[in-house]
């Protein structure tokens, strides 16, 4: 096939490429700036020059291709308070996507989370999904445009799009991560201490990003349409583990921070620590025939390479 990838040259994107690329496809990636062009152009894969903003190049792309993976998020923004207005690009993109797709039974794959899926309890692939829950009724605007979006890709199986979503853990681990648990031995070497929220008994799911990427392959060829697949290896890490794993390597104390300390301590990362996201993939592995082959997030954490000094 012919595969669209918007975010191909960002962290699971560009796990995915040479994934694709392995199993024989052709990769059309979606590039912002002329460094990720050339990223793209070296990993074997063709560059369609733009952004999500530029709906008619996504239009055009989708077009010519014969499956379409949308893995890019305005993440840079959403971390800076603006989530609701990358939730809202994201939604155009998709709309646009289903637009060119609608009757075609291409498949369509759209990235989505884990986060907030469930109260309580160790969430499925069949949480999620009525936007009238508790929990969607709980989510700020952002959040939920981005719930929305998901079931709106989903849907898109009634107007004849392979469509289908993959629910990524937060934390996709691996060498080069830039992401939570970077961040969280980012802080813990400014504090001087790695920290978690009151006990620190709630779970984040994780997986490594080369799974990821070969879940978002397994779901581009064979997903039936209306398909909810979760890239979820570790179905719930303790953030006190996490935490304790990060103080032996820096070598500094392991300590508990009060949940009214916590923005302060944590900054952004706050809202997310704290929350118990435990998160099962037993209906992926069955139906997909998808089983994890890299190391756990601890294990990976023990290899040492989250630990190295930053460059200067």
């Amino acid at each position: 096939m012919r595969v669209f990838v918007t975010g191909a040259s960002g962290w699971i994107g560009s796990a995915l490429v040479p994934e694709l690329i392995g199993a024989g496809h052709q990769v059309v990636g979606l590039a912002r700036s002329e460094a990720s062009a050339t990223a793209l152009t070296a990993a074997g894969a063709e560059v369609q020059r733009g952004t999500l903003d530029d709906l008619d190049a996504l239009r055009s792309a989708a077009a010519a291709s014969d499956a379409v993976i949308h893995l890019a998020f305005k993440h840079d923004i959403s971390f800076a308070g603006g989530f609701e207005e990358a939730a809202n690009t994201d939604r155009r993109a998709a709309e646009a996507f289903g637009e060119v797709l609608a009757g075609s039974d291409r498949p369509f794959v759209l990235a989505s989370g884990t986060l907030g899926l469930s109260l309580g309890r160790t969430a499925t692939e069949r949480d999620g999904h009525d936007l009238d829950s508790p929990a969607a009724a709980h989510a700020a605007p952002g959040p939920r445009t981005r719930w929305a979006t998901s079931e709106l890709v989903l849907s898109m199986a009634d107007r004849g799009v392979r469509s289908s979503v993959v629910r990524l853990s937060p934390t996709n681990h691996g060498e080069g991560d830039h992401g939570f648990v970077a961040s969280l031995v980012g802080i813990a070497r400014d504090k001087g201490v790695s920290g978690y929220i009151g006990e620190g008994a709630n779970r984040w799911p994780a997986v490594h990003r080369l799974d990821s990427a070969h879940l978002f392959r397994l779901a581009v060829e064979r997903a039936p349409a209306g398909s909810t697949l979760h890239a979820v290896a570790d179905e719930g890490v303790p953030i006190r583990d996490i935490a304790e794993v990060i103080g032996r390597h820096l070598g500094i104390p392991v300590v508990s921070i009060a949940p009214e300390a916590a923005a302060e301590h944590f900054t952004w990362m706050a809202g997310f620590l704290g929350l118990d996201n435990p998160t099962s993939s037993a209906l992926t592995r069955e139906h997909m025939g998808w089983e994890p082959a890299q190391v756990g997030l601890i294990a990976d954490l023990d290899q040492g390479h989250y630990f190295r000094a930053p460059a200067s």
